[in-house]
């Protein structure tokens, strides 16, 4: 055990980069997720009706 010991502490700093990497990515993935759905949003509340409330081409 006294000779993994060195190897063990070895990979703690690389699995915890990996780790901290994994939620930072999942965050940012996230917020565009949610942006993107507010922008979308967003673009059907201006997107114009078919009530007639605009006019019409000449065609």
């Amino acid at each position: 055990m006294q000779a993994a010991v060195p190897y063990i502490l070895a990979l703690v700093p690389t699995i915890g980069l990996a780790t901290l990497f994994y939620f930072v990515m999942k965050a940012i993935l996230e917020s565009d997720r949610r942006e993107r759905i507010a922008q979308a949003k967003w673009e059907a509340e201006r997107r114009p009706t078919s009530t007639g409330s605009e006019p019409k081409g000449r065609g």
